[in-house]
């Protein structure tokens, strides 16, 4: 099988964020397939073909003037994943610095490579903090806003929008971390008691890792960034082996780790 070309699968994502900050609706939505979905942030309900996805950008793209911070890009098979920041410009007085990671999963259809699957994971929660300390010159864009989503997605959507409030929290990134120090210094026994009984834990989506070896790939590891958006975790890592994006799916109120993926770049 032929290994999808990284430069080619970079390229391709690439066009998102100049589509996004040239405004250009149509090409921002080309991007996608035609049964594309959008999860913005994960957790929230996701915006599924090219009807809504374009709701999506007239809500949340259009409006706005929106930078992207790239720290690390990392391809895995036709899965492109990107720890950055993003820079949104709210109001002329209000802009937002949002750290995010962002999924894409990637498919040709007649030759080109498309977006199938993109996924934002951000707080939502510490955004809309962060929002709100800016005081009163956030009354006008938080109105614009409100308006847009109603105008836009209307109550179902709107509705839909605001799941994504509910997310992995403190005690989640706390259990994470813990796991993290465990397998970091080689501790197998003790990470392995805060993973469920049927956790999987893989490098990238496939390839079945075991506890000793997922010690080897993160030995020493420390993290450099973390956040949770719905059900997972996600920690940007720096090891004796290099840098890496972890993801870590948690149940809501249990105390175990259900999931690891982790992709070295």
């Amino acid at each position: 099988m032929v290994r999808p070309d990284r430069e080619e699968l970079l390229a391709t994502v690439e066009r998102s964020p100049r589509a996004a900050a040239a405004h250009d609706r149509d090409g921002w939505v080309g991007l996608f397939t035609s049964d594309g979905r959008v999860y913005d942030p994960v957790g929230s309900q996701p915006h599924v073909g090219h009807a809504q996805i374009g709701r999506f950008f007239d809500t949340f793209i259009a409006p706005r003037d929106i930078k992207f911070h790239r720290d690390l890009d990392i391809v895995c098979g036709s899965v492109v994943l990107r720890d950055l920041e993003l820079e949104v410009a709210m109001a002329p007085a209000v802009t937002m610095f949002v750290p995010a990671f962002l999924r894409y999963d990637l498919r040709k259809v007649n030759g080109d490579w498309k977006i199938a699957v993109l996924r934002a994971y951000w707080d939502l929660p510490a955004m809309m903090l962060q929002f709100l300390r800016t005081g009163s010159p956030a009354i006008l864009p938080a109105l614009k806003l409100s308006q847009g989503l109603l105008g836009n997605q209307g109550l179902r959507g709107t509705a839909g929008f605001l799941t994504g409030f509910r997310r992995a929290g403190t005690r989640h990134k706390k259990l994470v971390t813990t796991f993290l120090d465990a397998v970091g210094r080689g501790d197998t026994d003790t990470a392995g008691h805060m993973l469920s009984p049927t956790a999987a834990m893989t490098l990238g989506d496939d390839d079945i890792l075991d506890p000793v070896e997922l010690a080897h790939q993160l030995d020493r590891a420390s993290s450099t960034k973390i956040n949770g958006a719905g059900s997972t975790v996600t920690v940007s890592l720096a090891s004796d082996h290099g840098r890496g994006i972890l993801f870590a799916e948690l149940s809501r109120r249990g105390n175990h780790i259900n999931r690891i993926r982790y992709f070295p770049a």
